[in-house]
């Protein structure tokens, strides 16, 4: 997974070839203890 940026603590990854997971493009946001996912082409957002 390639991190694409790291600012103030939070560090952007980009998945885009997880076929066998999540079928679609996302990001995950992580800060400390605290991750976010984002799937490209939708409204939703999912924190863990």
């Amino acid at each position: 997974m390639p991190s694409i940026s790291m600012f103030y603590g939070i560090i952007i990854y980009m998945f885009f070839f997880d076929d066998k997971k999540h079928h679609r493009p996302h990001f995950h946001a992580n800060y400390g203890e605290y991750d976010a996912v984002i799937a490209v082409g939708s409204e939703r957002s999912t924190a863990i």
